[in-house]
């Protein structure tokens, strides 16, 4: 059986995931704005973050890299990169629940470090649905609702 706090951080991968596959592919070709960070950008920051603490805890997966903020992203280099960054947290949570060792720079343990990323990219998330909709790209109802129905995700 799955430790309760490590489906939690799968659940929430995996929302990050149904979010990124619900964005229009003509979003992926705008223009960065003038001010603040684009759709594709604030997802390639939650993979960044990620990144961050995977280094802190020197379990980044060699194929896993920092994207940085750019003008733009490939849709498969993106998702494929926050599918990567998602299983490299998952697999530093679930050594560091095995070992009962937190996180290296996390204070005060692992179950707050989850609620830390979780609340991070959840902040992102709504963020993204502002700009989506500013842009003229709003998510759809489904996708809206179903972010918060983390019993199917």
């Amino acid at each position: 059986m799955t430790d309760p706090l490590l489906e939690t951080w799968q659940i929430n991968a995996r929302v990050v995931l149904y979010t990124f596959d619900a964005v229009d592919d003509a979003v992926f070709a705008l223009p960065a704005p003038a001010k603040g960070r684009s759709a594709p950008q604030m997802f390639a920051h939650i993979h960044d973050v990620r990144v961050l603490w995977l280094q802190s805890g020197k379990a980044l997966p060699e194929e896993v890299t920092k994207l940085g903020k750019q003008d733009g992203y490939y849709r498969t280099t993106l998702r494929a990169a926050l599918a990567a960054s998602g299983a490299g947290i998952d697999a530093m949570v679930a050594r560091s629940l095995e070992t009962g060792n937190r996180i290296p720079g996390f204070k005060p343990h692992t179950s707050g470090f989850v609620g830390y990323l979780i609340s991070h990219e959840g902040y992102h998330l709504g963020e993204i649905g502002v700009a989506l909709r500013e842009a003229g790209y709003p998510l759809d109802r489904k996708t809206s609702f179903g972010m918060w129905e983390w019993g199917v995700r």
